[in-house]
C-alpha cells in the first residue's frame, strides 16, 4: 500500500510539473496567434516558420509534446485509480468550490484532448507533411478554418472548458509541489482566476474576430 501511495504522489508531482510547463507555453501561443488579426500574413508566417525550424524551439517542442502526453496519461491513470478506490460516490456532505472543479477535471481534460487532436491534425500534421496544406502559409490555413462555423464553435467551447481546467490545475499544481502557504495560496488563487479567464478570452477574441470581421 505504501508503494502505491508513493507511486501516486510521485505521478501527481511530475504531472503537476508538466502542467505548469504547459501553462507557461499557452501565453506564448496566444501572443503568436494575435498576429492573425493583422492584415499582413508575413509576421505570423515568419513566426510560424521560426517556431518550426529554430533548433532550440524544436527541442522545446519535443519537451512540450512529452509534457502533454505525461499530463494526459497520468491524469487518466490517477482518475481511474480514484474511481476504483471509491466506486460509490458520496451520499451526503457539503461540496466545496474546489471539489466542483476537481470533479469535472477529467471531463474538461477530455474536451481539451479532443481539441488538441483536431488542432494537431489541422496544423502540426501539415508541418510534418502528414496532411495536405502549405506549411509556409499557416496564416491562410487559420483564416480558412475560423470561417468554418463548426470549428469556430468547437474552438470557443473548448477554450471555455480550458478556463475551468486551468483554474483548478493552476492551484492544485502549486499545492502538489509543496507551495501551500496561508499568505501565498490566496494570491495564487487570485492569479489563477485572472489567468483562467484572460487566456481563454484572448483566444476567443481571435476566433470571433476572424469569424466575423476577416
Amino acid at each position: 500500500m505504501n508503494k502505491v501511495i508513493a507511486s501516486s504522489i510521485s505521478k501527481k508531482f511530475i504531472m503537476a510539473l508538466a502542467g505548469l510547463f504547459l501553462i507557461l507555453f499557452l501565453p506564448v501561443h496566444l501572443i503568436i496567434n494575435l498576429m492573425l488579426l493583422g492584415s499582413d500574413p508575413e509576421p505570423f508566417n515568419k513566426a510560424a516558420h521560426f517556431m518550426a525550424t529554430f533548433p532550440l524551439v524544436r527541442i522545446v517542442e519535443i519537451i512540450l509534446i512529452a509534457a502533454i502526453l505525461i499530463h494526459i496519461s497520468w491524469g487518466l491513470f490517477l482518475q481511474i485509480q480514484n474511481w476504483l478506490a471509491r466506486p460509490v460516490g458520496y451520499v451526503s456532505g457539503s461540496k466545496t468550490q474546489t471539489s466542483f472543479f476537481s470533479k469535472f477535471m477529467i471531463w474538461t481534460g477530455a474536451s481539451i484532448l479532443t481539441f488538441l487532436i483536431i488542432h494537431f491534425f489541422n496544423f502540426y500534421f501539415i508541418k510534418l507533411g502528414l496532411v495536405r496544406g502549405d506549411p509556409e502559409n499557416f496564416y491562410s490555413v487559420a483564416h480558412q478554418l475560423f470561417k468554418v462555423p463548426a470549428y469556430h464553435f468547437i474552438y470557443l467551447v473548448c477554450f471555455a472548458l480550458l478556463g475551468l481546467h486551468l483554474f483548478h490545475a493552476f492551484t492544485s499544481a502549486f499545492q502538489t509541489i509543496g507551495l501551500n502557504h496561508r499568505i501565498w495560496t490566496p494570491v495564487i488563487k487570485i492569479f489563477a482566476w485572472i489567468y483562467a479567464i484572460a487566456l481563454p478570452l484572448g483566444f476567443a477574441f481571435i476566433s470571433i474576430t476572424l469569424w466575423q470581421f476577416r
